[in-house]
């Protein structure tokens, strides 16, 4: 497991679009954190705020609710939001705190650099795409689930394919665990490279090819390729090259 921990970049600006984005995560999470002493309110949370497949395909929430409440042996006063909503909602829940902690670390890295080169608004919107189009791709492959799709990893996933065209020659310091635990430096090429890697061998395991996890792999993959690709877009508006220049020899000292 790698966890970034700081980038090389200096913080120029105050970012606080993702200052604000960090907060709700918190605030949705710490709501389900007060939840969790009653496990089927929080049940009952994720099944109405997480995304579900299903309810996109035209399973009714009556129905989406009676399965789960068929598996789980118990009553559950659950509403299934509309996908249109839910497509947005999941976005800042969370499975656990694992799951909070490493998006968060990752938000917090990657994402002040983006919000700096395009501006509050357009990345707020640039999050916000790269997250609807992460969900999209996990749709893609498994849209009759009625499991409830959580968290912000699709759309932090873009931000980190935005980085990698912006900023492929930074260093990142980054936590590794794994048989043991160290602090180590990399290019961001390389440490982007690394994590696009492990989601795709990831994915071909929800795909039924390696083994796999539970996991949305797949709404990883699609939303880093959807930073890359919106970012490409960028440059290519402000006329400037897609692939950054490799830097003087001395940068890599």
């Amino acid at each position: 497991m790698l966890i970034p921990l700081r980038d090389e970049n200096p913080r120029v600006i105050i970012p606080k679009v993702t200052y604000a984005i960090v907060a709700l995560n918190v605030a949705v999470f710490l709501l389900q954190m007060g939840m969790g002493t009653d496990p089927k309110s929080d049940r009952e949370f994720t099944l109405s705020y997480g995304l579900i497949p299903a309810a996109a395909t035209g399973a009714t929430s009556e129905e989406i609710v009676g399965a789960w409440e068929a598996h789980l042996s118990e009553e559950l006063n659950a509403n299934v939001h509309s996908p249109f909503i839910t497509i947005i909602t999941s976005m800042f829940m969370h499975g656990g705190l694992f799951h909070f902690a490493g998006n968060m670390a990752f938000l917090w890295v990657f994402g002040d650099n983006i919000e700096h080169r395009l501006g509050h608004f357009k990345y707020l919107l640039f999050y916000l795409v790269s997250g609807v189009i992460a969900t999209l791709s996990h749709f893609a492959i498994d849209s009759d689930s009625q499991a409830p799709l959580v968290g912000a990893s699709g759309a932090i996933a873009g931000v980190m394919g935005a980085y990698l065209l912006l900023y492929p020659f930074n260093r990142i310091k980054a936590l590794v665990i794994f048989y043991f635990i160290t602090v180590i430096e990399l290019r961001a090429m390389v440490f982007l490279g690394i994590w696009f890697f492990l989601q795709i061998i990831n994915s071909l395991g929800f795909l039924g090819l390696s083994a796999g996890a539970n996991v949305a792999f797949m709404a990883h993959v699609g939303g880093f390729i959807a930073g890359v690709v919106l970012i490409a877009f960028f440059k290519i508006a402000i006329k400037e090259p897609i692939i950054p220049s490799r830097p003087p020899r001395n940068y890599w000292d």
